[in-house]
């Protein structure tokens, strides 16, 4: 029987305090107290550069300008270049009234300081953004407080990509146990799925990142398999990070079987993910985790071979649906206190924000100007130049908040089925998803360290998988993760969340 997560870790409490409005001043103030409407509010925003940047003056731009009555003025900052370019504005106080921010050490110490509204006891008053699943805040909480508005990305992206031709002819059906994953890899690589009479198939991939982040391969399995989100926390606040955990290390254990009989590639710890693309795209291996679209691998892969059929499905385990959550965020757009030093004003532009997540706005961002970028098809829309819609509309729809068509979207664009049941899958994995407890807690620790000791974890990790070390070296390594700081995280850990929890 399947079983739905529970996706909130205090996150019950968390939507009182700031869907309710009851946790800050001013937040039982209505909306409505705006500076006036006679003429355009002149709005200065900093967001990422995505693609080329967009001509002033454009259609896109000019028609946001219109139906939320602002004059904006966006300065597109290349991606490379944007955190080292943001943390010098924020150090010499030259802000923009908007702006995107990423949620990291830097980011959050400025928030802490001060620097940017906290808009949390506001979100009620604004129906789209009060509308949103306030995981997505949660997600960029500091101390309890939100910030800003994420730039929204699914809570739970993963999916089970394979090849259902190679599947159904050697009898095979989606894993749920870790049994299943041996004997579903082992023949994908022994019997000889694309019936060419060689050895040279895999059942999956991976790349030197298959253990990292909550979108890795190993996460997403050890998840399914009943694992934490990267850590796990008791009803006394105690924190034990993933790998100290046991679906975790039965995962590992079925990577160094997988490894020992060489059914998976013996280069991994070296490989690119874009090396590794080519090879599932070339035909080379039948299944993947991914946040992905399949249809975009099925497009790819009949290019190369006519029936190969690539179907979908969702990660299951052996108590049903079960996957990590993600943060859900690509960033996030803050309102700097030194250039807006009003509640009125913060307020006007809360709603410029809401105001793009109206039916108009969001079709707009979505899919561009109907008649130039869309047409209505009935049932569906059609996208009528997909070059101008990746030029002129992705820079707007990849830096605004907007829900894809989940969202204040009448009617859906016209896919393929293949296209739609991955769409379907993903909007339910909602329910499904594992939170991570310590994604927004405090560590001095982290901050100085983290990246280091999730270094040291990982290539442990690889070790063991490789027969590098045994079942002792393990348990040596993870002993000095402690000592090196990682005992240290833990109690940091469990401090913060008590505290947040007061």
């Amino acid at each position: 029987m399947k079983k739905k997560i529970n996706v909130f870790i205090g996150v019950t409490l968390f939507s009182v305090s700031v869907l309710s409005g009851c946790s800050g001043s001013g937040g039982s103030e209505a909306a409505g107290q705006e500076l006036s409407e006679d003429k355009p509010y002149p709005l200065t925003l900093v967001v990422n550069q995505v693609g080329e940047i967009p001509a002033k003056g454009n259609e896109i731009e000019q028609a946001i300008m219109k139906y939320t009555n602002t004059q904006l003025d966006i300065q597109w900052i290349p991606t490379s270049a944007y955190d080292e370019k943001i943390n010098v504005m924020i150090a010499s106080g030259e802000l923009p009234k908007l702006m995107k921010l990423g949620y990291n050490p830097t980011t959050i110490a400025s928030l802490k300081s001060d620097l940017f509204w906290e808009i949390g006891p506001y979100l009620k008053d604004y129906k789209n953004l009060s509308a949103q699943n306030p995981q997505f805040y949660n997600n960029i909480n500091v101390q309890g407080k939100i910030y800003g508005v994420p730039l929204f990305r699914e809570l739970g992206r993963s999916t089970l990509h394979y090849r259902k031709d190679w599947f159904d002819s050697l009898g095979l059906k989606p894993m749920k146990t870790l049994d299943d994953w041996y004997i579903v890899v082992k023949a994908l690589v022994k019997n000889d799925p694309d019936k060419n009479g060689k050895d040279d198939t895999y059942g999956i991939l991976l790349d030197k990142k298959y253990n990292q982040e909550a979108f890795s391969t190993f996460t997403r399995i050890s998840v399914s398999q009943g694992g934490p989100n990267k850590w796990q926390v008791d009803a006394e606040g105690n924190f034990t990070p993933d790998f100290m955990t046991e679906p975790y290390y039965n995962v590992m254990k079925l990577f160094k079987r997988l490894y020992e009989e060489k059914l998976i590639n013996q280069d991994f710890p070296v490989v690119d993910s874009t090396e590794m693309d080519k090879l599932y795209d070339s035909g080379r291996a039948g299944f993947r985790y991914s946040g992905g679209n399949a249809q975009s691998w099925h497009d790819k892969i009949t290019k190369v071979i006519p029936g190969a059929v690539i179907d979908v499905a969702p990660v299951e385990g052996p108590g049903g649906r079960r996957l990590p959550g993600e943060n859900g965020n690509a960033g996030f757009l803050a309102i700097p206190k030194a250039t807006v030093k009003t509640e009125a004003e913060m307020k006007r532009i809360l709603k410029f924000i809401d105001q793009l997540m109206d039916p108009e706005m969001a079709t707009l961002l979505v899919k561009g100007v109907e008649g130039r970028h869309w047409k209505d098809a009935g049932e569906f829309t059609e996208v009528i130049d997909r070059d101008a819609e990746a030029k002129e509309v992705k820079p707007y729809r990849d830096t605004l908040p907007q829900r894809g068509e989940q969202y204040n979207i009448a009617k859906p664009s016209k896919q393929p089925e293949l296209f739609r049941k991955g769409t379907q899958i993903g909007k339910e994995n909602e329910q499904y998803i594992v939170t991570n407890p310590a994604l927004n807690l405090d560590s001095t620790m982290y901050y100085e360290r983290g990246k280091e000791l999730e270094v040291q974890i990982t290539d442990a990790q690889t070790k063991f998988i490789m027969g590098q070390i045994d079942e002792d070296g393990w348990k040596q390594a993870v002993e000095q993760w402690k000592k090196a700081g990682g005992e240290q995280i833990m109690k940091e850990y469990k401090e913060s969340y008590l505290s947040s929890k007061k």
